[in-house]
């Protein structure tokens, strides 16, 4: 099989800028001719492993991340717009679309921006009474998206929020160090009988939290409280540079900072590393060693992408019973459906069925990328009988390759003629022809439609 060369002229020019270097000095520190430089920071060559080398050498930068997944990520989302009905029959090879997402990042984004507005408009007008009242209101892409935008571009991972929990983790326990911290500033942190897992009043200098919450997710709801108390200032100072469009986007993106914030302070990642590759990743044990949930450190798990400390890349996913994706975030090639459910095929959907056990798959995407893909169900007590019961299902993975470094890999056949489940993206940017599970066509391709025949589907792809 054929390396594929790397392309990344802005990761490159980027990375000069940092150093505040000009394209002649850059040239000669990495042993290469200007002209040459200058054709590999405009995507014109791909990036030698001379220069590869010279980054590592010369100025101890991770090589990694010139293969960061953000490309990767912009292509998946551009692709499922691309596959709008909207844009015809005839969508841009898959090469355009890479070299747009490498050499022109902004340009694809604002045409991803500009695709969820006609979207959103759209949508807005099939529905009549939505419609009406809403007349002369600019379309903008709605806050939560933003934000979820923010997170999955930067790969849920925020070096300087990451770090300053770190910092705060390393001398103790963290739910106990932050019940001193908050005592230090007066505020009594007070476990109430109470249906709201947590609420501060600062006037009375007093945080409450529910007795009824499970013990890591009470931790975690304290860290939470903590983060917006005494990190305010790191906080507000990533927001700045986010540039969030609304003032609701920016107070959500505050919110999701301040989890960030309380799940690396829970999970510090220098000792939670060292802790999953001892134990061969196993959630259970290391749920049990830092006190946190299944959820918590699955979701952890796909964020350690430290540069010069990164983990296994991983994807992890949150369901719910309708199959919609609540959370996502994906350190891998593999990335979700932007709108609507994920592939039904994928074991996620089946953990439903096995609460309390872990379900494991190989699986196979369109690409011919083979993941190791994990299940569990991770259903949420209200905490009294007339409370419901809120429940979802989470996945993480990893690409095959990986697999060895996971307990759950024991047993399964990883060898190249195992048999791998074939599972996708979403059904109308899948191009398997002959899946027995598509609720929808591929909006890419033709169909057939045969009155006198019909198989699993009544119409065939590509004919």
């Amino acid at each position: 099989m054929a390396t594929q060369k790397l392309y990344a002229g802005v990761k490159l020019r980027d990375i000069r800028t940092r150093l505040g270097l000009t394209q002649k000095a850059f040239a000669e520190r990495l042993g290469v001719s200007l002209p040459y430089l200058n054709q590999m920071e405009n995507n014109h060559r791909p990036v030698s492993t001379g220069v590869v080398l010279g980054l590592a050498g010369e100025f101890g930068f991770d090589v990694t991340e010139l293969t960061s997944g953000e490309a990767e990520r912009v292509v998946a989302d551009m692709r499922e717009a691309l596959a709008d009905p909207v844009f015809a029959d005839d969508p841009p090879p898959l090469a355009d679309l890479r070299l747009a997402a490498s050499n022109a990042p902004a340009l694809a984004r604002a045409f991803l921006h500009l695709h969820r507005s006609y979207r959103e408009t759209h949508e807005r007008l099939a529905s009549l009474d939505e419609a009406l009242g809403r007349d002369g209101r600019a379309v903008q892409q709605s806050p939560w998206e933003e934000v979820r935008d923010f997170f999955h571009y930067c790969g849920n991972y925020i070096d300087a929020v990451d770090r300053a929990a770190e910092r705060f983790a390393q001398n103790g326990d963290s739910a106990h160090r932050a019940v001193e911290a908050l005592k230090a500033r007066g505020i009594e942190t007070v476990i109430a009988d109470t249906e709201l897992l947590r609420r501060f009043d600062g006037p009375a200098g007093r945080l409450t939290l529910s007795a009824r919450a499970a013990p890591a997710t009470r931790a975690f709801q304290l860290l939470h409280q903590l983060a917006l108390l005494t990190q305010d200032d790191l906080i507000e100072a990533t927001l700045d540079l986010a540039r969030f469009r609304s003032s609701e986007a920016r107070d959500i993106a505050k919110l999701g900072l301040a989890n960030y914030f309380a799940g690396a302070a829970l999970l510090p990642y220098g000792a939670f590393l060292a802790a999953a590759q001892e134990t061969r990743h196993d959630l259970e044990r290391l749920s049990d060693r830092f006190g946190a949930s299944i959820e918590q450190v699955a979701h952890r798990l796909s964020t350690l992408q430290r540069p010069g400390a990164k983990g296994i890349p991983f994807f992890f996913v949150r369901v719910d019973q309708a199959g919609t994706i609540t959370k996502r975030h994906s350190a891998t090639q593999l990335q979700f459906a932007r709108f609507g459910g994920a592939c039904p095929l994928w074991n996620v959907h089946r953990a439903f069925e096995t609460p309390g056990r872990f379900l494991r798959q190989l699986a196979q995407t369109p690409d011919g990328l083979r993941y190791l893909c994990l299940a569990r169900d991770v259903s949420k007590s209200g905490g009294s009988f007339t409370a419901p019961t809120r429940r979802f299902a989470i996945g993480l993975g990893c690409e095959v390759k990986h697999a060895p470094a996971l307990v759950y890999a024991d047993t399964l056949d990883l060898s190249p003629g195992a048999v791998f489940e074939p599972i996708g993206v979403s059904c109308r940017i899948c191009e398997r022809e002959d899946c027995h599970q598509r609720s929808v066509p591929p909006l890419e391709r033709r169909l057939t439609i045969d009155p006198d025949r019909r198989a699993t589907l009544p119409y065939r792809v590509g004919g």
